[in-house]
């Protein structure tokens, strides 16, 4: 892979099978910051180390066999990639798809009485993520619409409603429960362990909830956990839905999926199954893309270009903030979701040497084109401390005719190309990443571009972007003030 800027521009990326295309050419990328990684370098000693960008791909390729230990600093290995080869034809699958037939069949005296609603309690990613698919896939009134309506118009197709609780906040419980009929109500609990605090939180209150309103809390209770009973080590969540009077059902997720990376898994199935959401169409628009992004040379590799232009544009140490603007409503929960598995994953103090690096990539954003009306002000005359990754959707949903020869969407698409214009005319840098259509296909597609970079663009600076020791360190203060809080 020698020389191999000189002999080709890091532009972008198109997969003529899909239309999906990764613009580049907006960044103002300056090769010495990427040399160091792509050529080989001169060492005093003999053989040279590889180059860095060959010890990351090699990473890549052992996540991607799922069987290395990825996560030193917990000793776990790493398996988001390799669990989705196999994930539609495994037990689990079959699994949750079964649980979800029995629901909608389900009739007086059955096991499963008729449910209306799924209460999701989860945190992080592991909330995020399910949020983002029933967001962007059903949509933002999806509890509004009839569950069974004549052909032709909108309904719920005889899936439940769906809320979520993903906090340790009164008023979230209180908004749930003031609008969800608990006797037709399932609750969902998404944890490895059952002892993070919001989880824990909010599932007290619930069993508390149902208590009151007199209805079995079991009957109507679903685990998503670790199967491990061991009191000290395992999980609580899990030996609390196994015990008797056992939960409803309990699902097994893997130890080595971490939160953010596990929307792909049984973590995103089960709410997304409960809502109809074809999540089979998911896991191949997410394979599809690990197919894309396994290739070594990354003009070949949109997952590693995009990598690359973050590391080029923040020289390596995050020095410019992460703009993330999809120029789609039902999106617009994707830079959230790219809060946390971004942040969490590269925000590091140390790395796998144990040197302070300090690393880490601000994630903000917002939609286009409401982002016009937001900070697009800031961005196209304040500092220049940034790079701007707009996703664009060509297909829009309907034909909205505005003006004379102008739809709806012709106005969004001249927004977003007159912003990209304005923002490069500066100087500004600019990322443009292209969908043919917003589905559950391209969805995943999205998902595993991002968790790819994410987890490649991590082994460049050498960082473990699998725990999370900062988060650890706020809990345990919290913990130490609720302790004094009980004396």
């Amino acid at each position: 892979m020698s020389s191999i800027l000189n002999k080709s521009a890091m532009t972008g990326f198109v997969d003529p099978e899909t239309g999906f295309e990764l613009d580049l050419r907006g960044m103002c990328l300056e090769p010495r910051f990427l040399d160091a990684l792509l050529e080989p370098q001169e060492w005093p000693k003999t053989p040279a180390p590889p180059p860095v960008h060959t010890l990351a791909h090699e990473a890549m390729r052992n996540i991607d066999q799922g069987e290395a230990i990825m996560n030193p600093d917990e000793g776990r290995q790493v398996t988001h990639f390799s669990d989705r080869k196999t994930y539609v034809q495994s037990p689990t699958f079959r699994h949750v798809q079964g649980f979800v037939e029995e629901i909608l069949q389900a009739a007086p005296g059955a096991r499963i009485e008729a449910v209306d609603a799924i209460i999701v309690n989860g945190i992080g990613g592991s909330a995020l993520g399910p949020q983002l698919l029933q967001f962007a896939l059903n949509g933002p009134y999806w509890n509004e619409l009839p569950r069974e309506a004549p052909a032709g118009r909108p309904s719920r197709q005889g899936y439940p409603k769906i809320y979520f609780l993903d906090n340790t906040d009164a008023a979230g419980l209180q908004d749930a429960l003031a609008v969800a009929d608990l006797a037709r109500t399932l609750v969902v609990t998404l944890s490895k362990s059952g002892r993070t605090k919001e989880t824990r939180n909010n599932l007290r209150a619930l069993q508390q909830a149902y208590q009151q309103a007199g209805v079995p809390f079991h009957t109507h209770a679903v685990a998503v956990t670790v199967p491990d009973p061991d009191p000290v080590h395992g999980s609580i969540l899990y030996a609390e839905a196994s015990r008797e009077p056992q939960w409803l059902e309990s699902f097994d997720m893997a130890e080595s999926i971490g939160g953010r990376t596990s929307v792909t898994n049984v973590v995103g199935h089960v709410p997304a199954a409960l809502c109809g959401i074809p999540f089979e169409r998911l896991i191949e628009g997410a394979r599809h893309m690990d197919e894309l992004t396994s290739r070594e040379n990354p003009l070949e590799n949109p997952a590693y270009q995009l990598a690359l232009a973050w590391y080029a544009a923040g020289k390596g140490r995050g020095d410019r903030n992460m703009v993330i603007v999809p120029y789609s409503d039902r999106l617009v929960l994707l830079s959230r979701y790219l809060q946390q598995l971004v942040m969490e994953s590269l925000g590091k103090e140390r790395a796998l040497d144990g040197r302070i690096v300090n690393q880490g990539l601000n994630v903000f954003g917002n939609k286009g084109g409401t982002d016009a009306h937001a900070y697009i002000q800031q961005l196209n005359d304040g500092r220049d401390d940034f790079f701007v990754t707009f996703i664009e959707v060509l297909e829009d949903a309907a034909q909205v005719d505005v003006e004379e020869g102008l739809t709806m969407g012709d106005y969004l698409h001249a927004f977003r190309q007159g912003l990209t214009h304005a923002l490069t005319g500066k100087g500004r840098q600019v990322i443009t990443i292209t969908i043919e259509k917003l589905d559950a296909f391209s969805l995943g597609m999205l998902i595993a571009l991002y968790e790819r970079a994410v987890a490649y663009y991590a082994a460049l600076i050498g960082i473990n972007a699998f725990h999370q020791p900062g988060v650890q360190a706020y809990k345990k203060a919290s913990d130490e003030i609720n302790a004094l809080n009980e004396t």
